[in-house]
């Protein structure tokens, strides 16, 4: 068994436990190198936004790919883990992109359906499954739907929630082990989605400050749980709280570590 095989087997079953798969996203070497160490981190995976924001690039497809795929490359080298990539809505074509990410290392991905029209997120979905099954791996698609993010206000939240699940399921039989609901942060409608998927089918974003923790989702019956660009303001937080400290005539925060 190869590698590659091997980590997206991996993968595969960390999203299909009983046990939640906790992920800290990362957007290059030295935070996924950070989030590596951690005890009982299993898997690392990447947040195209704060790629691009590395990059002095706006979210949204903005970042050119070969840059946004050399970031990930480099970050696949420097740890042991299964890496999963954000490759935003594919780049025009799911199925290359997956391909090429595939080829720097990545067992695992995220593809947002945009709410375009059911039958092509659904084709785009399949475009990836396919390019992973070419490369002789189980290729862990995170699928999401922006259902919830992209509602029309005043659209009925019952009615928002039916056409996530519907999407869910129809990302679910073209093959996607998962679904991502950005959005979805209250305890009752968590639970009604992850009933509706099944168990360990869904996954959703810790939201600072909103977000339930992981052992509630855990118990709710969520597969997985990231964390998208919020890693990266937790520590740019971080870094503007120490500038303005040390500006204001005060020192660096006691404890630091030598993580670098």
């Amino acid at each position: 068994m190869s590698d590659l095989t091997s980590k997206a087997r991996t993968l595969l079953d960390l999203h299909s436990a009983p046990e939640i798969l906790t992920l800290a996203n990362v957007w290059d070497v030295v935070s996924a190198q950070v989030v590596a160490g951690v005890p009982g981190v299993r898997a690392l995976a990447t947040a195209s936004h704060s790629i691009a924001s590395t990059f002095g690039y706006k979210d949204g497809e903005n970042i050119p790919l070969e840059l946004h795929l050399d970031m990930v490359r480099r970050i696949v080298e420097a740890v042991d883990l299964p890496v999963s990539m954000d490759f935003e809505a594919g780049y025009g074509n799911a199925g290359d992109t997956a391909r090429r990410a595939i080829e720097a290392g990545v067992v695992g991905g995220n593809l947002e359906d945009q709410m375009k029209p059911l039958d092509e997120a659904v084709a785009a979905v399949k475009a990836v499954m396919e390019a992973g099954r070419a490369a002789g791996i189980e290729f862990v698609l995170n699928a999401r739907t922006d259902a919830l993010v992209r509602a029309e206000a005043g659209t009925p939240r019952a009615q928002v929630l039916d056409e996530a699940i519907r999407r869910g399921r129809a990302f679910l039989e073209a093959g996607a082990p998962v679904v991502f609901v950005p959005g979805l942060v209250a305890r009752e409608e968590i639970q009604q989605v992850a009933q509706a998927l099944g168990p360990q089918k869904l996954t959703v974003i810790s939201v600072p400050g909103v977000s339930l923790p992981a052992r509630e989702l855990q118990a709710l019956g969520v597969a997985r749980v990231s964390t998208g660009p919020f890693t990266q303001r937790v520590a740019l937080t971080a870094l503007q709280d120490a500038a303005t400290e040390l500006v204001a005539g005060g020192g660096l925060p006691a404890g630091t570590r030598a993580l670098n």
